[in-house]
């Protein structure tokens, strides 16, 4: 885990994404969806470094999944270093942000509260 490239704007763990080696998460030019990323030019209209900062309940771009959904939604309600914190336990653990290509255990679910509670508890 690379803490310090943290939570995109998004709700994206770039801290935890396996292209992280490549890329320097959303704030920089490094990443390969930058011109084009719908959740990072809203942010950046509305002055805001995070899609979690918005008070709108969004399904933007990257918000319609329920990973960059549930971890906004989780970084609301407990703050990033919260998040940053179960990820890095949960990573501990065995859970792969990252299992085939970009999917991984923290895709598998269809519930947004059952995802927060796995985040929290690491257990399904």
């Amino acid at each position: 885990m690379k803490k310090e490239l943290g939570i995109a704007r998004c709700g994206l763990a770039c801290c935890l994404c396996s292209e992280n080696s490549k890329c320097n998460g959303c704030n920089s030019s490094g990443c390969p969806d930058n011109d084009f990323c719908e959740n990072k030019k809203c942010s950046i209209e509305k002055g805001l470094t995070h899609c979690y900062m918005c008070e709108e309940d969004c399904k933007k771009g990257l918000l319609k999944k329920i990973k960059p959904y549930t971890f906004t939604l989780f970084i609301k309600r407990h703050g990033e270093e919260k998040l940053l914190n179960c990820l890095e336990e949960n990573e501990k653990k065995g859970i792969i942000y990252h299992r085939e290509g970009i999917n991984g255990d923290y895709d598998d679910f269809d519930d947004v509260e059952q995802l927060i509670k796995f985040i929290i508890t690491g257990n399904r």
